[in-house]
């Protein structure tokens, strides 16, 4: 019998959603936590790191996730397969059973969930975030064609 008070999260998989997220590669992650640790730090690290279902060392777990913008507590417990069962549940069950989860519409105004807030959120960091870095790389390509 499987024991339902353990958390089922998985770290490496957490960490590797929001690597994701962030759009890191794992060669860029792997550059970031070298530089915050001070010790060489592989790709390979970092593909093994997002395989593991949980980490020990509390340190390596704080600094990635300062990198990744997340408390450590987030890549410990969120079990995003669970979220999702219960976000798909929601929707898929016509009694309306979980109001709270669903967007609806009450007074001419539009509430979404806590979800749906919190997808709205990330997809408009990216979207600045992928803004910032064209613009970066546009003003390195502008420099080195100025030492050129």
């Amino acid at each position: 019998m499987e024991n339902s008070s353990k958390p089922s999260a998985h770290v490496g998989l957490n960490i590797r959603r929001f690597r994701l997220l962030w759009d890191y590669s794992q060669g860029g992650l792997a550059h970031m936590l070298e530089e915050k640790t001070g010790h060489p730090v592989s790709q390979q690290f970092i593909s093994d790191l997002e395989d593991r279902r949980e980490i020990a060392d509390e340190q390596l777990l704080q600094q990635i996730a300062e990198i990744l913008k997340v408390t450590p507590e987030v890549l410990k417990h969120l079990d995003m397969d669970s979220a999702v069962q219960v976000f798909n549940n929601t929707f898929t069950n016509n009694d309306n059973a979980h109001p709270q989860f669903a967007t609806h519409i009450h007074n001419q105004q539009t509430y979404m969930s806590p979800v749906g807030e919190l997808i709205e959120f990330f997809k408009k960091e990216r979207e600045e975030f992928k803004k910032e870095r064209e613009e970066m790389r546009a003003e390195i390509e502008r420099l080195t064609n100025l030492i050129k």
